[in-house]
């Protein structure tokens, strides 16, 4: 007989869908409350698949009046004594999920399906421009209803992001946003309530321009947990699922819960919030009951990829906490600022570690090992196109050769590897490439073998240890081999594995910058 399990809601983002079909709900709805009774007019971001669209949908939900949905839940005893709670208002939901941007009216003939659904409800002809007859709609709900506009906007970036390398297209969405949400700046009469979601808030946007009351709460304190799950959400609400993704994987549930915490863990979006696990991660996790890249491998990020490598920026940084930002950096967006920082924190693939007050200056990082590993993992072979799968210089092959004491074997992978970078221009120096793939490809190893990389004097550079064998590589540029080993003898790296029953290869490398190659290669 199959066993009968809950219902995860993996993917879900109808908020009534996932109250009608007995689905397991992590309650938000005390945000729902903060938000509808102080100001009117919200900015949130967050990164994809963060349950901005759920969360919009309850919004949706509440606006629409659907009390029902809303029994047990905390907003429902929250508004006990407001005889106004719940009341239906008109609301218009845009929805810019789901669609191709490619094509120079794409936007439009979006925003004019959406607004043709509501004319016909509100009786309205479709005259004028897009923005007219959004006016125009604003105006007859009033008129019919005798309330104020609700207006929700899901992923408003999606038309800017999707065409983000094509200039022209760009700035011509940008100009159709002014032209129609401007609306909501003349209008304001007519409206009860605005809230916009992205991935990121793009400058020169009027949207935020024109909306000088929209408060932007993507780094409030208050609303860290809005998207994502806490830690104490996971535990009141999956018990039965964490049990089963232990035992499943043979784990006691502490152990289950610091790789949970490990890899979907981790996100900061205020200095002062508490830590977020990715929503869509940690549900599939659950539900498949294995511990995956599920939030990494739905998007790749091909644009950060080919920006970080462009501007020479070593690899190594995103952990050894010198990624700084200010509060600029980390709220506003534009395209033409060659910085990748800004983008990469929106989208999910940094987060805030640290935030020095005095300074004001945020220190930011990889939120966790999906994020690290699947980055690095798309990173690679951008720096080193001989890392590919199938070709034998791979990570998997790497590992192969270490956990097999073949050090002929990583020899050779190596020196294809450095053999593979491709030749840019004087302003990306070999040091760059060699320093970013060393840490890049010793990274990705520590998926699978104990790895230790350092860059600081008075430490081997790396030491790599699996069952059998112990490694202590030391990198040099432009310097003998021998002096590596030479180094390594000096320094005693070898003498905390002096009583290990493991064999021991002490390695050192030599790279020739001038003909961007490994050069020498000596075991001792």
């Amino acid at each position: 007989m199959m066993e009968e399990r809950r219902k995860l809601p993996v993917g879900v983002q109808s908020f009534v869908k996932l109250r009608t079909s007995g689905f397991v709900y992590v309650d938000k709805t005390r945000y729902i409350y903060y938000l509808t009774h102080n100001s009117s007019q919200y900015f949130l971001s967050r990164p994809r698949r963060f349950g901005k669209s759920l969360f919009l949908s309850t919004l949706k939900a509440y606006w629409e009046g659907k009390r029902e949905l809303f029994e047990g839940l905390a907003i429902a005893e929250m508004e006990k004594g407001n005889e106004g709670a719940f009341e239906p208002y008109p609301v218009f939901y845009f929805d810019f999920n789901g669609q191709n941007y490619q094509s120079e009216t794409a936007l439009e003939d979006v925003l004019d399906r959406m607004l043709m659904r509501w004319e016909d409800e509100y009786g309205c002809k479709a005259q004028g421009s897009l923005s007219d007859r959004f006016q125009t709609l604003l105006m007859a709900a009033k008129e019919k209803t005798g309330k104020g506009c609700v207006v929700l906007v899901d992923e408003y970036d999606k038309p800017l992001l999707e065409i983000l390398e094509n200039n022209s297209l760009e700035e011509h969405n940008k100009a159709v946003f002014k032209g129609f949400f401007g609306t909501l700046k003349s209008y304001d009469e007519y409206l009860r309530f605005v809230f916009i979601t992205g991935v990121t808030k793009f400058s020169k946007v009027s949207i935020f321009s024109d909306l000088n009351q929209l408060n932007d709460i993507s780094l409030d304190v208050a609303y860290d947990a809005v998207c994502g799950m806490t830690y104490e959400e996971i535990h009141g609400c999956f018990q039965p699922e964490l049990s089963c993704l232990a035992e499943n994987n043979r784990l006691s549930e502490k152990a289950c819960q610091e790789r949970l915490a490990k890899m979907y863990d981790g996100y900061h979006f205020c200095p002062q919030g508490k830590g977020v696990y990715n929503p869509f991660s940690l549900l599939n996790a659950l539900q498949k009951r294995q511990f995956g890249a599920y939030w990494f491998s739905t998007g790749t990020p091909t644009f950060l990829v080919k920006r970080v490598r462009e501007i020479g920026m070593n690899a190594n940084r995103f952990t050894d906490r010198t990624i700084h930002a200010d509060i600029y950096d980390l709220t506003d967006y534009r395209y033409e600022n060659p910085d990748p920082v800004p983008l990469l924190y929106q989208t999910g693939y940094l987060t805030i570690w640290d935030y020095d007050e005095r300074r004001q200056r945020y220190t930011l990082g990889f939120p966790n090992e999906e994020v690290k590993y699947g980055f690095l993992k798309s990173l690679l072979p951008d720096y080193t196109p001989a890392a590919t799968p199938g070709r034998g210089t791979d990570i998997f092959a790497l590992d192969d050769c270490l956990e097999d004491g073949d050090t002929e074997g990583v020899r050779e992978i190596l020196t294809a590897l450095f053999a593979s970078i491709p030749y840019t221009t004087d302003d990306a120096p070999f040091e760059h490439y060699f320093q970013s793939v060393l840490y890049i490809v010793f990274t990705l190893l520590g998926q699978y073998v104990q790895c230790e990389v350092h860059s600081s004097r008075g430490r081997a550079d790396c030491i790599l240890e699996t069952e059998r064998f112990v490694y202590i590589f030391e990198f040099k540029v432009d310097v003998s081999a021998e002096a590596a080993i030479a180094q390594i003898e000096e320094k005693g790296y070898a003498l905390p594995y002096g009583a290990d029953p493991r064999k021991l290869y002490k390695i050192g490398v030599s790279f020739d910058s001038k003909e961007r190659s490994l050069a020498q290669w000596m075991v001792g």
